[in-house]
């Protein structure tokens, strides 16, 4: 059963162009799927046995272990897709899931700090002249101009900065390239990074990563993590800042600046204009937030 697991994992990256992050969240969910199917009494010997009970059991069986209804639902997502590729590649011959009900999942506003709070988080990046110091003041710079994931900004080389022309080339879901314009504070701080932060750190000549870690090799995700929940310990919102928070924000303070939506779904890189829709909504929610600090009532 791992062999078809293995095939489509294969198709997911030659066909569809899926990240490795995306893949590997497949391949995590659809093995222990597999893992479930084994251990039962009798255990299921091929995907062909399966039947639409047996999806709906390890639902229930994931439902008893607490998991979050949005992790149900990925998991199930996964499920539905590998069983339309096994019918497709004509390894089954009827698809089980064809009627099954996904989780519902209540849909949670993305987070947006207010400009005052990414103001704060880009000065506390900005008080330290050390190497490192630089190169978190760059990233984090970075990540507000841009909107940039992630594993967008880790993928960084130096040839995809045009300081000249203030913009960064970044390749994102699907390797889909695109260029996305920075403004002058974020220039001004990658130009002290790679003037003066960057060959300090560098550990080997030929090394194309932009942002390095303290080993001279290319900074992880999880390394970019830290730095981010580093400074937003400093300022008292630990919990509150994520890279991802500086994305939300981007976006929000792009399209309450004026910007058009199709111009926002462009820069973040998302393939439908429905998924940027969302932060039209996050813009209302924080001007009802304001209106209600400003107007609070009569007691």
């Amino acid at each position: 059963m791992q062999e078809q697991i293995r095939k489509f994992l294969d198709f997911l990256a030659v066909e569809q162009g899926y990240s490795e992050n995306t893949i590997a969240a497949y391949r995590n969910d659809l093995s222990q799927f597999d893992r479930f199917l084994t251990e039962m009494d009798p255990p299921i010997a091929s995907w062909a046995e399966i039947k639409k009970d047996d999806i709906v059991n390890y639902i229930l069986h994931l439902k008893e272990r607490e998991y979050a209804s949005s992790t149900v639902a990925r998991k199930v997502a996964a499920i539905k897709s590998f069983f339309h590729f096994l019918l497709a590649e004509g390894i089954i011959g009827d698809d089980p899931t064809v009627n099954l009900d996904s989780p519902k999942v209540k849909k949670r506003l993305p987070k947006a700090l207010s400009h005052d709070l990414v103001n704060r988080l880009l000065d506390e990046a900005g008080r330290y002249s050390t190497p490192k110091g630089q190169r978190d003041k760059a990233l984090i710079e970075l990540l507000y101009a841009t909107g940039m994931r992630v594993s967008e900004l880790v993928l960084l080389n130096i040839d995809d900065v045009n300081l000249a022309s203030a913009n960064v080339r970044c390749f994102g879901k699907g390797s889909k390239e695109r260029i996305i314009p920075i403004y002058d504070r974020a220039v001004h701080a990658l130009e002290e990074y790679l003037q003066k932060g960057r060959p300090q750190l560098m550990k080997h000549a030929n090394e194309k990563a932009l942002f390095l870690n303290h080993r001279g090799k290319r900074l992880t995700r999880q390394g970019l993590w830290l730095i981010i929940k580093h400074y937003a310990e400093e300022i008292g919102m630990g919990s509150e800042i994520t890279p991802h928070t500086l994305r939300h924000s981007f976006a929000t303070h792009m399209l309450s600046g004026g910007a058009g939506l199709h111009e926002v779904q462009k820069l973040l890189g998302h393939a439908n204009i429905s998924t940027t829709q969302v932060y039209t909504q996050v813009d209302s929610e924080r001007l009802r937030e304001v209106y209600d600090e400003s107007h609070p009532r009569a007691k």
